[in-house]
This record gives C-alpha cells, sequence and structure tokens, in this order.
C-alpha cells in the first residue's frame, strides 16, 4: 500500500485543529469543530489538545482490540479521552471540544471504516467512486448558516450572525435534536456511518477534513474521479494547493459563498495496487 498524506493549518500562527495517524493497517483523522474566538468552552486545554488525544486514543483501539467493532472502538476513545481533561475542565458545556472523525482498519479481508460528521472517506472500487460522510446534517440551522453566507465577509452582521449560528450548533449536538460529534458523550459513536468494502475490490481510498473536500463540494474544481485521480497522480498536497489557491482567489467568499474564507485542511491518499 501506498500511503501518502498532507496538511495545513487555517493560519500559520496557530496549531491546525486537524489530526491524522496511520500505523498501517489502520488510520485516524479527526477535523476539530471550531468556535468562534470569543466563544467559551468550559475546557482548559483546547480543541488541538482534544483531537490529538482522541485521535491516539482511537488509533490504538484500532489497532490493539479487533474484537471490538469501529463504533465500539470510537466509544472507548471518547471516554478515555474525556478521563484526561480534569476536574477544571467543565465536559457538560456545550461547546466542549468536539471532532468529526474518519477512521478504518483492515480486518480480514475487509476494510472497517467509521465517518462521524463532515468528514468524508472516497471508496475507489476499480473506477467506481462511494463517499461515506458529511452525515449529520443540522436542517434547523441552514436557514441562518445562509445568513451568514450571505453577510459581508468582515462584517459586525457577519460576525454577529456567525455567533448566532454556532451557539444553535452547540445547544443542539448531541442531544438527538442535532449533529452527533466525538465530545465528552461516548454514545456519540452509535451515530456513526460504519461498513466494511472487500480489500479486494479496492483500487484507493481517501479521507478529508471538509476543508480539504473543499475540492470538490464547495469550489467545484472537480468531482470526486477528478480528485482521486490528482492525488493518485500527484499526491494530495497538490490538492491541498489548489484549494488554497481557490480560496486566495476569493478572499470575502463572494464568488464561493462560505462560513470561512480558509480553513484548516488535510488528505490522506491511499493507494493498495
Amino acid at each position: 500500500m501506498r500511503l501518502e498524506i498532507a496538511g495545513e493549518p487555517q493560519r500559520g500562527d496557530r496549531p491546525s485543529e486537524d489530526f491524522v495517524a496511520s500505523s498501517g493497517d489502520a488510520f485516524v483523522l479527526l477535523d476539530g469543530c471550531s468556535s468562534p474566538v470569543a466563544m467559551e468552552n468550559g475546557c482548559e486545554h483546547g480543541t488541538a489538545w482534544f483531537v490529538r488525544r482522541l485521535g491516539v486514543h482511537l488509533l490504538a483501539r484500532l489497532v490493539d482490540r479487533p474484537d471490538r467493532s469501529m463504533a465500539q472502538c470510537l466509544s472507548d476513545a471518547i471516554a478515555e479521552t474525556a478521563s484526561l481533561h480534569g476536574a477544571r475542565c467543565d465536559l457538560g458545556h456545550p461547546n466542549t471540544p468536539a471532532a468529526m472523525v474518519v477512521a478504518a482498519r483492515a480486518h480480514g479481508p475487509s476494510l472497517q471504516y467509521l465517518v462521524l460528521g463532515d468528514s468524508q472517506l472516497v471508496l475507489d472500487r476499480e473506477g467506481t467512486y462511494a463517499v461515506v460522510g458529511d452525515n449529520q446534517p443540522f436542517p434547523a440551522g441552514e436557514g441562518l448558516r445562509r445568513q451568514v453566507h450571505a453577510a459581508a465577509h468582515g462584517s459586525p452582521e457577519r460576525a454577529s450572525l456567525h455567533m448566532r449560528y454556532a451557539l444553535a450548533v452547540r445547544a443542539a449536538r448531541n442531544t438527538g435534536h442535532g449533529p452527533w460529534v466525538a465530545a465528552a458523550l461516548p454514545r456519540a459513536a452509535e451515530h456513526a456511518e460504519t461498513g466494511a468494502a472487500p480489500l479486494g475490490e479496492l483500487r484507493a481510498f481517501a479521507a478529508l477534513t471538509d476543508g480539504a473536500a473543499r475540492f470538490v463540494d464547495r469550489f467545484d474544481l472537480g468531482g470526486w474521479p477528478d480528485a482521486m485521480r490528482l492525488m493518485d497522480q500527484r499526491g494530495p498536497a497538490e490538492l491541498l494547493r489548489r484549494v488554497r489557491e481557490a480560496e486566495a482567489s476569493d478572499p470575502a467568499c463572494a464568488r464561493w459563498p462560505r462560513g470561512k474564507a480558509k480553513d484548516d485542511a488535510t488528505a490522506l491518499y491511499a493507494a493498495l495496487r
């Protein structure tokens, strides 16, 4: 297997809130749920700390516990990470650090996978593509999100609307009335999309945070066949370069309405043959 990984932070003066790691037989990719700077989260550690701890614990579980399902491994990793916070962190806070998760492992003749949130896993079955993920929509917030995108980038109105939208998402997530994400509640793992694909049928697979998936989903620089071909021929770093190029060409978010002009972006590409 040929495995390539590329990642870029949203800004050079702060750490990425994405995390990716592989053991050879398994991989994890996490995208931390960002918040407006002014929003409290009840945690003294922060999102970047959380995604790294959760990612490491999940990878260890995937490798060490083949008897546990993918969802059970994520549930265990969430519980283990929660125990690291300490008494000064309020894990009941609605904005406690959280992440979207993509994970997979070789298990006998199959690739088992799990996706929770708006990151994506792409499976290349000899030129037929299956996309798994972006599976936690928040319909009740769509109207407000559109208002955010319609407001002028950098304006006080947009900042106010963004805060309202973020508060609405945080109030609803992991409650059964909104999206499920990996935070401090182990049972969120039950809402992940899981499955398995025969390794013999796969030519390649890729995992992308939403910042990298903008190549297809936001900027329409190509479809998934184009994105997979590009990563196969020139590597995931080239896909990220083209995403950054599109972002730089539209700093006001006018051509491509979006919540952030730039985002943390991470992509993993694995060619099986």
